[in-house]
């Protein structure tokens, strides 16, 4: 992740976590879409290593905790932990929080990890390949590499672009695209969903599942929502498990 998206998140971690008020009950996959407890894609973690990249203020970790793993978070932003920190004394829970690169994963032995999950942080990675080679590394053979990231469909729209939604990016333009966000400046990679099934391809994983979330019909609508989610998907989530050394 680049310095400035770290700099950015740690001046954002205060307001974003006051807003977003995400859940350590269960993972979760992105705003305004059904939670692991509905999609039930993980499986029984009790007793399994699982490593959360990007973990945030790690409520996914801590959800992974409470379900009997032993739960590792990895984030660039010490803000981000340090609340992460927090809401695991909360919880009572014991939770592995290490700041650093998604990538930088050389503390964990090869074949040592039961479950990798990412929720909503490789669009902040440019080079996604190296990070699905060294998440490869330590997973153990047949083991997932699960995660959601915006949908390359929905990246392409403008979030002021009104109903029905106007397309105002090429889907093709992977140039790096900074955005602002109450005021703070983060760096956003596109990922279109080629890019993504020919990195796992290539690092040795066998995708089994993708899906494109609906937006829960009659909930409360998050912090997050944008009306341009009811006609494109907000969230892809792919599973892909590791196949080989």
């Amino acid at each position: 992740m680049a310095a400035d998206n770290t700099t950015a998140w740690d001046e954002f971690a205060e307001r974003y976590q006051r807003q977003a008020q995400i859940t350590t009950a269960t993972a979760h996959y992105g705003p305004d879409i059904p939670t692991e407890a509905e999609l039930r894609l993980l499986g029984d973690l009790k007793g399994r290593r699982v490593l959360e990249l990007g973990c945030g203020a790690a409520q996914s970790s801590i959800a992974f905790a409470r379900s009997g793993a032993t739960a590792i978070g990895v984030d660039v932003s010490a803000a981000q932990l340090e609340h992460g920190r927090r809401l695991a004394e909360q919880a009572e829970v014991r939770v592995e929080l290490r700041q650093g690169d998604m990538a930088d994963l050389a503390f964990l032995r090869a074949d040592s990890i039961d479950l990798a999950f990412s929720s909503y942080a490789f669009q902040y990675v440019e080079d996604l390949n190296r990070v699905f080679r060294q998440v490869h590394r330590v997973l153990r053979v047949g083991a997932p590499l699960v995660f959601s990231l915006p949908h390359p469909a929905y990246s392409v729209l403008g979030e002021q672009s009104g109903i029905p939604p106007r397309v105002e990016r090429s889907y093709f333009d992977r140039s790096p695209e900074r955005y602002e966000w109450d005021g703070v400046t983060f760096t956003a990679h596109h990922h279109t969903f080629a890019d993504l099934y020919m990195g796992l391809s290539r690092s040795s994983y066998r995708v089994d599942l993708v899906l494109e979330p609906e937006p829960i019909a009659g909930a409360p609508r998050s912090w997050f929502w944008n009306e341009a989610m009811e006609w494109v998907p907000r969230t892809l989530i792919v599973r892909a498990r590791k196949e080989g050394n």
